[in-house]
C-alpha cells in the first residue's frame, strides 16, 4: 500500500475501508504523506478526524470504587449478617429455611432503589409488601402440608417481581426495563456462577490445609464464611452487572444461540423416547411432574433466546428454532394440561393439582400470545418488539398467581 493508490481510490469510501481493514498501520503511513499533500480535501479532513480523534471529554471508564460501592458493600455486609442471624435460627428449627430469602432479596432491592432512585410511593409499596410477605411466612404452622410447601415454593416467584419492580423502578410500565431486567437476570446468574465457583475453591483450598494441622473447621466455615459470603456476593453480583461488566454482557447472547438448537434436538429426541417406551402422564405423577419441569425449562430457554436477539430485525436461523421451541413447548403443555384435568376428574381437588393447573394454563396462554406475534413477525407483519412484548408484558401476571398460591392456599386447605 503506497500514497499513489490511495489516492487513486480517494473517491471510492468501499476500497478505502478495504485498504483500512486489510492493514490499519500501514494505511496509516500512507495517509500521512497524501495528507501533507492535499490538506483541503474533505475526504481526507473526514479520515484525519477518524484516525487521530481523541475524546475531549473523560474517556476514563466508571472505576468500580465510584457511584454506589460504598452503598454496595454496607448493603452486603448487612445481607451477610442478616442471612447468617436468619440460618441460625433455622437451625434450631424455629423458623422454615425459605426465610433465608428474605436475608438476601429485599438487600439487592434496597441497591436497585438506589441506583434508580426510585419515587417514595414505589419504595413504600415495596418495603410494605417485603415485611407483610415475611411476616405472613412466618405466621405459617410449620408442618409438612401440600399447601404450605406450595407457599414455600412460590414466595421466590414472587419475591423476584419484588426484585423486578425494584429494578424498573419509575419505569415499571416500560418494556424495555423489564426486558432490560431478563437480561440482568441472566447476566448476573452468569457472574454469580463464576464468582461462587472461585470461592468453592477457596473454601475446599482453606478446609483442607487446616486439615493438615489437625483441624476440622468445616461447620464453623460453613456457618459464618461461606453461608456469609454467598450473601454478600449476591449483592456484589448484582452491583457488578449494574457497572456493564463486559464479560457477562458478551457471553449471553452466545449462550442464548447455542443452547436454543442444543434444547430443541434434545427435547425431540427425548419426547420420541417416552412415546417409544410408553411412558403416561396421565397416570405416572412423577413422570407429570417432570413433564412440567421440562416445560417451564423449555419456557426459560425460549425467554432468554427472544430477549437475546438482536435488534435490527432480520430473520436468522435462531428465530426458527424459537418457533420450534414455542410450538414443542404447546405440545408439551397441552398434554399436561389434559393429564392435570384428568386427575382432577378422577382423584379430585388437591392443592397440588390445583396450583400445578393454574401455572400450565397460564403459561400455555403465554406461550400463544408469543407464537402468535412470532408467526406474525416472520411474515413481515410485526416487529420483534411485538414479541418482547409478549415476554415482558406477562410477567407480572406469573407474580400474581405465586401471590395467589403463597398468600390463600394455606389458608383455603388448612
Amino acid at each position: 500500500m503506497d500514497s499513489n493508490t490511495l489516492l487513486e481510490n480517494l473517491n471510492d469510501p468501499h476500497q478505502l475501508e478495504s485498504m483500512y481493514r486489510k492493514d490499519p498501520r500501514a494505511f496509516k503511513k500512507s495517509f500521512s504523506h497524501v495528507w501533507e499533500q492535499n490538506p483541503d480535501s474533505q475526504i481526507l479532513s473526514v479520515w484525519y478526524e477518524r484516525l487521530n480523534f481523541k475524546e475531549t471529554s473523560n474517556t476514563n471508564k466508571p472505576s468500580l470504587f465510584q457511584k454506589g460501592f460504598l452503598v454496595m458493600g454496607l448493603l452486603a455486609v448487612l445481607a451477610g449478617i442478616c442471612t447468617r442471624i436468619i440460618f441460625h435460627f433455622v437451625q434450631q428449627e424455629a423458623i422454615a429455611p425459605i426465610n433465608l430469602a428474605f436475608g438476601i432479596a429485599p438487600f439487592i432491592a434496597a441497591y436497585f432503589i438506589y441506583t434508580n432512585k426510585t419515587k417514595r410511593s414505589i419504595i413504600y409499596s415495596l418495603a410494605a409488601l417485603f415485611i407483610i410477605s415475611g411476616v405472613y411466612l412466618n405466621l405459617l404452622p410449620l408442618n409438612d402440608k401440600d399447601s404450605t410447601f406450595l407457599a414455600y415454593l412460590h414466595l421466590p416467584i414472587f419475591l423476584w417481581v419484588l426484585l423486578g419492580a425494584a429494578f424498573t423502578g419509575n419505569g415499571y410500565s416500560k418494556g424495555s426495563r423489564r426486558l432490560a431486567f431478563i437480561k440482568f437476570n441472566l447476566e448476573y446468574g452468569i457472574l454469580y456462577a463464576s464468582m461462587a465457583v472461585s470461592g468453592m475453591v477457596l473454601a475446599a483450598l482453606t478446609m483442607q490445609l487446616f486439615r493438615f494441622v489437625g483441624l476440622n473447621i468445616e461447620d464453623f466455615y460453613f456457618s459464618n464464611i461461606i453461608l456469609f459470603g454467598a450473601a454478600a456476593l449476591a449483592i456484589v453480583a448484582a452491583y457488578l452487572v449494574s457497572m456493564n461488566l463486559k464479560l457477562a454482557k458478551n457471553i449471553t447472547p452466545y449462550i442464548a444461540k447455542i443452547f436454543s438448537p442444543l434444547v430443541l434436538v434434545t427435547l425431540v429426541v427425548y419426547l420420541a423416547t417416552v412415546l417409544w417406551v410408553g411412558k403416561n402422564p396421565f397416570l405416572d405423577r412423577n413422570f407429570l411432574l417432570a413433564f412440567n419441569g421440562i416445560l417451564l425449562g423449555v419456557l426459560a430457554v425460549t425467554i432468554f433466546s427472544i430477549t437475546e436477539s438482536d435488534t435490527n430485525e432480520k430473520k436468522t436461523i435462531s428465530d426458527y428454532i424459537n418457533v420450534g421451541l414455542i410450538v414443542l413447548a404447546l405440545i408439551i403443555d397441552s398434554v399436561a394440561l389434559s393429564a392435570i384435568v384428568f386427575r382432577l376428574s378422577s382423584y379430585g381437588i388437591t392443592p397440588n393439582r390445583l396450583s400445578v393447573l393454574g401455572v400450565n394454563i397460564l403459561i400455555w396462554a403465554n406461550l400463544i400470545w408469543i407464537m402468535i406475534t412470532y408467526i406474525r413477525f416472520l411474515q413481515n407483519k410485526s416487529g420483534l418488539a411485538a414479541i418482547q412484548d409478549a415476554v415482558t408484558k406477562y410477567l407480572p401476571i406469573y407474580g400474581l398467581w405465586a401471590a395467589i398460591v403463597t398468600f390463600t392456599f394455606p389458608l383455603i386447605f388448612n
